[in-house]
């Protein structure tokens, strides 16, 4: 039975174990996960060539407000995807829902570009963190940071922990929708 919706953005070169663990930690826990692109079907390969998966939608397909979570894999991936204005909308409209959003290693680059990041607290692979202080980020050196709804980790070696933290948000948030049900 399925938990929920998660969205995973993803584009080419992808770091391949920053799509897969948590995307089966998502799947594993009955989460619905849809890939989406800059167009439904299109194939994408990671940067290690050990991963290849369509697109399950595009983002002219989806709304942000049809999923409980948001997954944001690094890589090549995320400065790919945040050439494409409609993603980054994506984000900034997701975000205003204050549902958990998740970003490793480059992930943070399509929050820096959607202007989000003034002020939060977060993390992200190191050649990333020196551009996120500069835009008014306070970055932490840690394998999981976790800021309001934000989910943020460095590095592959970090993806049980940031998997975890998910799912943990992911199940806080579904005992608040309990409650006010």
């Amino acid at each position: 039975m399925a938990q929920g919706r998660i969205a995973c953005l993803l584009g080419p070169g992808f770091e391949d174990s920053e799509f897969r663990v948590p995307y089966d930690a998502l799947k594993n826990a009955g989460n619905q996960v849809d890939i989406i692109s800059t167009k439904a079907g299109v194939e994408l390969k990671g940067y290690k060539g050990k991963e290849t998966v369509k697109a399950d939608k595009g983002i002219d397909e989806v709304r942000p407000e049809d999923y409980q979570a948001l997954l944001i894999p690094g890589g090549h991936s995320p400065d790919q995807l945040r050439k494409d204005k409609k993603i980054v909308e994506f984000v900034k409209k997701f975000d205003a829902l204050k549902r958990p959003l998740a970003a490793v290693c480059h992930g943070p680059q399509l929050l820096l570009t959607a202007r989000l990041v003034r002020g939060r607290t977060l993390t992200a692979w190191e050649t990333v963190q020196g551009d996120l202080e500069q835009a008014g980020a306070n970055v932490k050196d840690q394998e999981v940071v976790i800021d309001q709804n934000w989910i943020t980790s460095r590095k592959p070696e970090d993806l049980k922990a940031f998997s975890e933290a998910l799912l943990n948000a992911l199940r806080n948030a579904g005992k608040r929708s309990e409650a006010r049900a």
